[in-house]
């Protein structure tokens, strides 16, 4: 039989807000930055191929960040594929600030979403953002305060939806009566499952679940359970990794990410996995064991 060729159709697809499409297999593009996410990338040229290759391989949901950097993913991201081809959707955040390396101060203040707002635009050379995400609500500024003014943005129409990240469901019962919220991006794998509710909250409204950081190293239990899995698919721990938040819910939209194209290449091969229902409940078993 033919070799089977990487998609990330694969993976299915999922509607962000009932209308924007995408494969369920997307790419976050922190990694195309320096070390600590500072600064730009040791590999430029290679950035720039990564980011093409996503295209390549069907990824069409690219997430980014003004943080990242800052500002360097966005002009990669509009350097390599701007003119955008039809249906990529661009998903960026504010709400932070960076003060060096690793270093993630959070700023929820209007005044500074503004300034973030407009300078993603501007780099990412487009007149309207697909989705913009808070990343942190900012306990130093009421939620009316930070949430009124996206809502303002999104209606003068800097942003067609609105996300959230790192976010508990009593934040998100108070944050749905202020805004529409069609996505949440949280910590989330296999061994790290704090916000399960979260995920059941957004499956009952059908709103993206964007899980980051998609390997955790676990427990013994996960760590063997990973390593069994994978050895019967012929597929690497990180694959089954990515497999498993595939098969856990509909509205999973992982982005794994990379400054590499063989990595890129083998994250997305993870979308045409194929976990069955002997490999989830042993993934499942092993996590429990861990704990």
């Amino acid at each position: 039989m033919p070799e089977q060729k990487i998609n990330a159709s694969a993976a299915g697809t999922f509607a962000i807000g009932g209308d924007l499409t995408v494969n369920r297999m997307g790419f976050g593009a922190m990694r195309i930055t320096g070390e600590g996410i500072w600064g730009p990338p040791k590999d430029k040229a290679e950035a720039i191929r990564v980011l093409k290759k996503c295209i390549d391989l069907g990824i069409n949901f690219i997430d980014t960040a003004d943080s990242y950097g800052p500002y360097i993913s966005e002009e990669l991201i509009a350097e390599a594929l701007h003119p955008y081809p039809q249906g990529l959707v661009i998903a960026t955040k504010g709400g932070l600030t960076r003060t060096g390396p690793n270093q993630w101060p959070i700023n929820g203040h209007p005044d500074h979403l503004k300034e973030a707002l407009e300078g993603s635009l501007k780099r990412l050379k487009t007149d309207r953002i697909d989705l913009y995400q808070l990343h942190r609500l900012d306990p130093k500024v009421p939620a009316e305060e930070t949430i009124g003014f996206l809502k303002e943005k999104q209606e003068q129409g800097y942003f067609r939806h609105f996300g959230i990240s790192e976010v508990s469901v009593e934040d998100l019962r108070k944050v749905e009566g202020m805004i529409t919220i069609t996505s949440v991006q949280n910590l989330y794998n296999l061994a790290e499952r704090r916000w399960e509710d979260v995920l059941d909250w957004c499956e009952e409204r059908n709103i993206a679940f964007i899980p980051w950081y998609p390997l955790s190293a676990g427990g013994i239990g996960t760590q063997q359970a990973l390593k069994h899995v994978a050895s019967r698919h012929g597929a690497s721990e990180y694959q089954v990794a990515i497999a498993w938040l595939l098969a856990r819910s509909k509205v999973m939209l992982p982005i794994p990410g990379t400054s590499s194209v063989k990595h890129l290449e083998e994250n997305t091969a993870s979308a045409a996995l194929g976990l069955t229902e002997e490999d989830m409940q042993e993934l499942s078993a092993g996590e429990k064991r861990g704990k």
